[in-house]
Parts: structure tokens; C-alpha cells; sequence
């Protein structure tokens, strides 16, 4: 008798547990498993938990060759079900509305036209076709879609000179599969650097990045198109030439400029997205990738264990943010890294408009015809560099929260140099 009460009392915690258990799953949007997995000293999920299947790749049904996620969905039903809810991420900031100056200092290029915030891998085709900005070579679709990755290392350099409109009409999947596993899509955990470029620019250096930073790196970065077939390309060889300084040395070499503004004459750099070489600059890289912080390890009802291919930001996920644990302890890391990019933000804000009033003194002085030539390189030079470093923060999508050292670094070297640049206007005009 004793013994029946023992178990009917054990069977009343189990369900009492598991009900708790249950209800913090609904509340967190975790399931039962993945809270019975992350219970006491078993601690958070990890890369050591995903089971990696190795199968032979399906037929893939695109006319190009790639395959597809949908031709993946039976092997990873989780993770293509996950990239499908990156339509989540699709809020836009209209950044010339949120900051007008912009609309200045890119007088004379495409940026000037439209510049919006980027959204979810989701919308690469669909935005790269309704941009403003003039597109007339293939080489916009470098980092929208597989299927044009495959096309360059099925063809050749020569795609990326081809007419836009001619091969976006090819173009059938947003970044998928293909762009970070190639078309074994990711058995036994293998990553693929896909984009031809990377190799080329990088030689032997690809070997001292980590696979997981590179394979998103390939695309969030700084880069230029070639002179001589137009092909994207990275300005560097190795980290050590992944610094603001070193790019801009050499595109300075090159005598590279992206255009030459009218108002001004100076010959202008338009800075990309350098996510990657921020992050390798920065401490965060000797301890994590970019999975680490982007892409939540999850676990599904059936207990299933993978990487969300849901990108997010870390102060979105409660996973994601217990990785800062490591080095910050307790800390409450929504309010530290929202006092950084608050921090950085309102730097770039100063920085920008004070940039903006010197590319008007600047224009002011070469349509004045009071200058010579040879009087106006100087102030150019000073204003394409303050252009460089503002432009390599501002566009660099972290707002400081890969690396709040550099991104101040750029903010104060470019506030340098729109100080020397005034100081040599102003001394003209006192001359004059």
C-alpha cells in the first residue's frame, strides 16, 4: 500500500515537473526536450550535440545544377524550414530619410538615390531588382543568389561583365544551400567557400580564417570590381590587410576610385559592408564565429539538434546571448551592447553632418575659381580620406557591436581629417 502512494506521488512530480517545463517552453519558444537537454550542469546546446548526417547529394532540379534547399528539404526538413523564416527579418530603414546628409556626401553616385537598410537573405533578388541604383553589369548579383556563383565557376569571369537584366532572368534562389556548402550542402558539417574570388585574393591566407567566419565573410565584406572584366574582388591578401588603413593604402596604390564627384573633384571610395574584417580586427574573433552569435543551435520536437538558419541578432535569442557569458559574466548584455551601437550611432551622426558642411566648403572653394589645381588636390585627398573612414563605419551593419574600438577609430580619423581639411580652406580664404 505504502509502495503504491510512493509511486502515484513520484507520477504527481513527474507531470507537475514536465507541465512547468512544458509552460517555460511555450513562454521561451523552446520545446520540452531542449529544456530537459539544458537542465542542471548539462548546460546550453552545443556544436558537439548536432548530429551531422553524410548522404549523397539529390538530383538537383534547377536548370543551372545547383541544388537547391527545396532539394535539401527531406535530408534538413529543420534547417530549410528554418531559412524560410528569415522572411521574418524584413523591415527596411530608409537610411537618406533617417539621415539626410548622406544624400550629400554621396552626391554623384548611386547611393544618393537609394539606400536602404539590408533585410533577410530572403529578399537579395528582389532588391537587388527594384534598387534605384543604375546596375547595368551582372556583378550586382556577385553575393544575391547561387545560382550566379555557379554560373562564374561554371563559366568564368566573364559572367560578371554580362548584362544584368540578361542574367538575372537565369537567376532561380536567393542565398541558399549552395553559397556556404556547395552542392554537398553541409555533410559532416562541411562548409564550402564558394565565391572564386576569395581564393584568389586570399592565396593561402583562406587557411587562417575559420571556415564558419569565411563562409559568410565571402559576402559581408569590403570589395571592388576589377577594371578589366569587372569581377568582384577583395582589397587585401591576408588579415593583416584587413584594416581600414591598409585598404585604403592600397586602393590609393591601384589609383582606384569608385567615381569622381562633380562638385567637389575629388575621386571618391563608396565603402561596402566590411562585417568580416571588423570582426577579425577585433578580440571577439580569437573566441567566436559568426555562428556563434548569429545562428542559434535548437533543437526540434522530435530532438533534433541543428543551427538555426534563421539569422538573428544575439540580443534577439536567449542562446545566443548566453555565449557572452564566457567573458561577460552577468553582465546584462542587451543594455551594454545597446549603450555601444546608442554610443557609435551618435558619433556617426556628429561625424557625418560635420563631413557634409566640408564637402560643401570644399565645393564652394573649386566653383569659386579663387583655386588653383595644385591648391585643391591637398583638400581632396583629406576629404576622400574623411569620406573612407566615416563610410567604412557607417556601413559596417553592427553599429559598433563587433568592434566598438575600430569603429571609434574610424569616426575620430575621419573628424581628423575633416579638421585639417577645414584648416587649409580656411587659411586660403585668410590668404586670399
Amino acid at each position: 500500500m505504502e509502495q503504491k502512494k510512493i509511486i502515484k506521488l513520484a507520477v504527481a512530480v513527474i507531470l507537475v515537473l514536465a507541465a512547468v517545463l512544458g509552460l517555460s517552453g511555450i513562454l521561451t519558444g523552446h520545446s520540452f526536450l531542449y529544456h530537459l537537454k539544458n537542465r542542471g550542469d548539462l548546460g546550453p546546446l552545443t556544436r558537439s550535440d548536432i548530429e551531422y548526417v553524410d548522404v549523397e547529394a539529390p538530383e538537383a532540379t534547377s536548370a543551372d545544377g545547383t541544388v537547391t534547399a527545396s532539394d535539401w528539404e527531406a535530408v534538413y526538413p529543420d534547417i530549410v524550414v528554418s531559412m524560410g523564416e528569415d522572411e521574418a527579418n524584413s523591415y527596411v530603414i530608409d537610411y537618406l530619410q533617417q539621415d539626410p546628409y548622406l544624400t550629400n556626401i554621396y552626391e554623384g553616385y548611386g547611393f544618393a538615390k537609394d539606400y536602404g537598410s539590408a533585410r533577410g537573405h530572403s529578399y537579395t533578388l528582389t532588391d537587388v531588382a527594384k534598387t534605384q541604383r543604375p546596375h547595368p553589369k551582372a556583378n550586382c548579383l556577385t553575393c544575391k543568389t547561387p545560382n550566379f556563383t555557379k554560373m562564374v565557376n561554371d563559366q568564368g569571369v566573364g559572367v560578371y561583365a554580362m548584362p544584368f537584366d540578361e542574367v538575372m532572368a537565369q537567376m532561380e534562389e536567393t542565398v541558399s544551400c549552395y553559397t556556404c556548402h556547395g552542392n554537398d550542402a553541409g555533410n559532416a558539417g562541411q562548409i564550402t567557400i564558394t565565391h572564386s574570388y576569395v581564393g584568389k585574393a586570399l592565396g593561402d591566407g583562406v587557411s587562417a580564417i575559420d571556415a564558419s567566419v569565411l563562409s559568410c565573410g565571402q559576402c559581408h565584406i569590403e570589395y571592388y570590381f576589377t577594371r578589366e572584366d569587372s569581377e568582384t574582388m577583395m582589397p587585401y591578401h591576408g588579415v593583416d590587410g584587413m584594416t581600414p588603413d591598409a585598404i585604403l593604402a592600397y586602393y590609393d596604390e591601384m589609383g582606384f576610385y569608385d567615381w569622381v564627384q562633380e562638385s567637389t573633384g575629388a575621386k571618391m571610395l563608396k565603402a561596402q559592408h566590411p562585417e568580416m574584417e571588423t570582426f577579425l580586427q577585433g578580440k571577439h574573433a580569437t573566441l567566436l564565429n559568426c555562428a556563434d552569435c548569429h545562428m542559434p543551435i535548437v533543437q526540434s520536437d522530435e530532438g533534433n539538434v541543428y543551427h538555426s538558419h534563421k539569422l538573428v541578432s544575439p540580443l534577439q535569442d536567449e542562446t545566443l546571448l548566453a555565449n557572452c557569458a564566457t567573458c561577460h559574466g552577468d553582465a546584462d548584455m542587451v543594455a551594454l551592447v545597446t549603450r555601444i551601437q546608442g554610443r557609435v550611432t551618435a558619433r556617426e551622426t556628429e561625424v557625418g553632418n560635420a563631413l557634409s558642411d566640408f564637402k560643401d566648403s570644399l565645393a564652394a572653394a573649386v566653383a569659386s575659381g579663387d583655386w588653383s589645381e595644385e591648391d585643391l588636390d591637398p583638400v581632396r585627398v583629406l576629404y576622400r580620406e574623411a569620406q573612407w573612414y566615416f563610410d567604412y563605419c557607417y556601413v559596417e551593419n553592427s553599429e559598433g557591436a563587433h568592434n566598438s574600438e575600430l569603429s571609434m577609430y574610424c569616426l575620430d580619423t575621419a573628424q581628423s581629417k575633416i579638421d585639417k581639411g577645414a584648416s587649409l580652406l580656411a587659411e586660403h580664404h585668410a590668404g586670399a
